[in-house]
């Protein structure tokens, strides 16, 4: 479709800029539609060698399982009782640290 000059620029697109269209009250109203490039964006895809990868993907399918089975912890109703379970479950690790030994 093509606006004239005038109409394009008082709405603020340009030659070949996207718009939605849309009925209302028994008229159409155009909009401006942003388009965004996302390849343009940094992503994760470089960032790890493929044995790095492997290595995360190992420990995101280990998490899955825990939540699988039912070793979670929580919900908590605030920081502080979120903070004393993990004082807790630091307080039984050093004892079975220390029993070890």
């Amino acid at each position: 479709m093509t606006l004239p000059s005038r109409l394009r620029s008082a709405i603020g697109i340009a030659d070949g800029d996207l718009v939605e269209a849309t009925l209302h009250r028994g008229k159409i109203v155009l909009t401006p539609k942003l388009v965004v490039d996302r390849s343009k964006f940094p992503n994760a895809d470089d960032e790890y060698t493929p044995a790095q990868r492997r290595a995360i993907d190992a420990r995101l399918d280990a998490s899955e399982e825990d939540l699988k089975k039912g070793r979670t912890a929580g919900p908590f109703n605030s920081a502080a009782e979120m903070i004393a379970h993990m004082k807790g479950e630091l307080q039984k690790r050093a004892k079975k640290t220390t029993r070890s030994k």
